[in-house]
């Protein structure tokens, strides 16, 4: 092959790392807007770090040289002048509100375009010169590793044609989220009715100006009028399973804090439930003994309130109690070294509690009810009526995959959760289950809306490269099938609720599906964490700000054996194989993406689970990709 001259980047001489960092450091307290709040990923590369590195790898060192056959550059003192440029632009390229400036993005562009004439130039009498060196074409850009997408998203932004490619199907639904789907959609006016009971919709309609639908504003908005609408449907279906409890005069007997609420309704955030085993002590081998780390509910000042257990003869019931937690009250009944029995106070070593898992008796009391108050959470005592309704559901046609039966981050198997279906709820699998097969729903009407808008049909769906109504449709129930993924992140029996904020933590806080004792289980419609038209609206103002200009282009591959990365630039952070299960765990989110989309992407979502390739380590892989570059 003949040589390649190749100018030394930018990326090998300096970099402004501090304002590289500080801005990589705030973007992590940014929620809404960051492409992040699409759906999670783990281990996601900032996209101030991302944009700055790729600007970097192409624009050329203005000093640089390059050994035989050629030579360029200035004076040292002009150099660092011309260098400085270069920091400026990234200095502005990586701040947050610059993210979609155009302006500030122009000019980084213009510098990548100058150091490919200047590329090109060099390698004018190279033999393959107008296949790998047009001026006036940019090369092609891959990441073989894109995970959550941040790389071949920030390569878009900067103008080059991007690719990305993953073997994992949960990660190349977020990248064709992400970069392949939003420019097919641009411009697009929203096709979907405004619900009449989405106030935020109809004030937003109805504001001056609100008619520029370009870029992928249109498409945002139709996830939020979809999602809407999805979520007014399955509450029709399944609301009766979330009802509103009702304060009464005995409720508040005790409790001042209730008195101004005798004889409303208010709306249950959440139910907080114990999981129970039977008691090891013969004298209660009958009782189910309550597994929980903490009987404090809230720990903000002015604000605190606990559960009392109330033991009678030889059972308990459990009552809410407002105000600090009396020092001499039980504070749990595990800790790191096992649980205790509080009726008898016997030890329950962990293996005698994971047998009582695996034989089929841990189970779930109600401890707690969190509703929406008039300045903030409100704490009630359980009622057995609620708790029979909640364990009343009866779901169907639920993931019966298996979890792995041993796998980095999991230990849950070891206390008889073997299957997905085993991490949420009876009353969690029935909203899943409602909400994923509305999807389908909502693509069908999403079809018809757009025909009716007067959108052209081609009758293809969008992975037969479709562009008219019924792609529209499939594009919308990606997006809408990611939430209900997304939503299982909240909605499962294995996340927390957050004493100090009072609200409910997401499952994945970590890299990991660690047991959990005590858990929420939160009402999607309650208008908090966990309601799914709270969840769409998240996701469309993440895309609002998608790239909308130039294509990208997603496929599952095997980064060691594709040949994407042929004739294109390289940019890539390899995943981390043994801190990360990212195939195992990702399986959380596969079965339900599967569910809702699998007519959509039937090759993508071929297989029960997602592909288990043999191990072989990140940089090996890395390697290969980069060998077949040119």
């Amino acid at each position: 092959m003949a040589q390649i001259k190749i100018p030394k980047k930018l990326i090998e001489v300096a970099l402004p790392l501090d304002d590289i960092n500080a801005a990589a450091a705030r973007e992590k307290s940014i929620r809404h807007g960051h492409p992040s709040t699409l759906h999670l990923w783990w281990a996601r590369r900032p996209l101030a770090a991302a944009r700055a590195v790729i600007f970097a790898q192409m624009v050329n060192d203005p000093g640089y040289q390059q050994g035989e056959g050629f030579k360029y550059g200035v004076n040292k003192r002009e150099a660092e002048i011309k260098r400085e440029k270069l920091f400026a632009i990234i200095r502005d390229l990586v701040k947050w509100e610059n993210t979609n400036n155009e302006e500030v993005l122009n000019r980084a562009r213009e510098a990548i375009k100058q150091s490919w004439r200047e590329t090109c130039e060099l390698n004018k009498n190279h033999p393959q010169a107008d296949e790998l060196f047009n001026s006036d074409k940019l090369p092609a850009f891959h990441d073989p590793f894109a995970g959550g997408g941040a790389i071949p998203l920030e390569a878009q932004r900067l103008g080059l044609e991007s690719y990305a490619s993953d073997l994992n199907p949960v990660a190349v639904m977020i990248n064709r989220a992400m970069i392949e789907i939003p420019p097919k959609f641009a411009g697009q006016k929203p096709v979907g009715p405004i619900p009449e009971t989405d106030k935020t919709s109809k004030k937003r309609a109805t504001k001056d100006g609100f008619e520029d639908w370009s870029g992928a504003q249109g498409l945002a908005e139709d996830v939020r009028r979809y999602g809407h609408w999805m979520r007014e449907e399955a509450f029709k279906r399944i609301g009766h399973l979330y009802p509103k409890i009702k304060i009464t005069k005995e409720m508040a007997r005790d409790r001042p804090d209730l008195k101004g609420y005798i004889g409303q309704e208010l709306t249950v955030i959440a139910w907080l439930w114990a999981r129970t085993v039977k008691s090891p002590n013969p004298a209660f081998s009958q009782v189910d003994v309550p597994l929980v780390r903490s009987f404090v509910l809230s720990s903000k000042k002015g604000k605190e309130a606990w559960v009392e257990p109330v033991i009678e003869n030889n059972n308990y019931h459990f009552e809410v109690r407002i105000g600090k937690k009396p020092k001499d009250t039980i504070d749990g009944t595990v800790k790191r070294t096992g649980g205790t029995c509080m009726l008898s106070q016997t030890a329950m070593p962990f293996s005698y509690i994971r047998a009582e898992g695996k034989a089929g008796r841990m189970g779930e009391r109600l401890m707690a009810i969190v509703a929406e108050g008039k300045k903030g959470r409100v704490y009630l005592s359980p009622t057995q009526e609620l708790e029979v309704l909640a364990k009343s559901a009866k779901p169907e046609n639920v993931p019966e995959t298996d979890l792995p039966e041993k796998a980095l981050g999991f230990r849950i198997q070891e206390y008889g959760m073997l299957k997905h279906r085993d991490l949420f709820t009876p009353h969690q699998l029935v909203a899943l289950t409602t909400f994923s097969d509305l999807v389908p729903e909502a693509r069908k009407k999403a079809i018809q809306d757009a025909k009716a808008a007067g959108m052209v049909d081609d009758g293809l769906g969008i992975d037969a490269g479709g562009t008219g109504a019924t792609a529209y449709g499939d594009a919308l129930a990606v997006y809408l099938g990611m939430a209900v993924s997304r939503s299982t992140n909240t909605i499962n029996a294995l996340a927390v609720w957050s004493q100090g904020r009072e609200q409910t933590v997401n499952l994945f806080s970590r890299q990991a599906i660690p047991m959990n004792w005590d858990f929420p289980e939160v009402n999607p419609f309650a208008g908090a964490a966990g309601d799914f038209a709270l969840t769409t609206n998240s996701m469309s103002k993440s895309l609002v700000g998608a790239v909308s200009k130039g294509q990208g282009y997603v496929k599952q591959q095997d980064a060691a054996t594709q040949e994407i990365s042929l004739n294109k630039v390289i940019s890539t952070d390899p995943p981390y194989y043994d801190n990360i299960g990212y195939a195992d765990l990702s399986d959380f989110f596969y079965v339900w993406m599967r569910r809702s989309l699998r007519n959509i992407y039937p090759d993508l979502f071929a297989t029960m689970a997602v592909p288990k390739a043999e191990k072989r380590s990140g940089p090996q892989l890395l390697d290969s990709a980069i060998i077949k570059t040119w």
